[in-house]
């Protein structure tokens, strides 16, 4: 099973433009995606920069709206995430336990759909 951890930092959303976590927390992060790897788990990682550097496509009646950011109405946004290969979502939780997140930070864990997960074909679905 495939499962994706989203690390949501706390304060992230109002971060400003270029904001970088410390080389301290990297050196961290770093350890903490090496031991993944090391256990033949981990099948992609990307850290994100802030809202405040992006944009959101937006459709209302079927018309795109581009609002760039920051987003005002945004609490929590995603930082970064992890797609990982485990046999269950109980070894996907005890991984994300695992991570040296910062005080008030989440890890959102979800289920990547596999084709399995359908009671019908889904033409071009890995």
């Amino acid at each position: 099973m495939r499962f994706m951890m989203l690390m949501i930092p706390a304060g992230y959303a109002s971060a400003a433009p270029g904001t970088m976590p410390d080389q301290a927390a990297v050196e961290r992060m770093m350890k903490y995606n090496e031991a993944l790897e090391k256990a033949g788990v981990l099948l992609a990682l990307d850290g994100l920069h802030p809202p405040s550097m992006g944009a959101r496509v937006s459709f209302r009646g079927g018309e795109p709206a581009v609002t760039d950011g920051p987003f005002s109405e945004a609490k929590e946004v995603v930082g970064g995430y992890w797609i990982i290969e485990v046999s269950s979502k109980e070894e996907a939780i005890e991984w994300a336990k695992r991570c040296p997140a910062g005080d008030g930070d989440v890890i959102e864990i979800r289920k990547i759909q596999e084709p399995s997960d359908f009671d019908f074909d889904v033409p071009g679905m890995r």
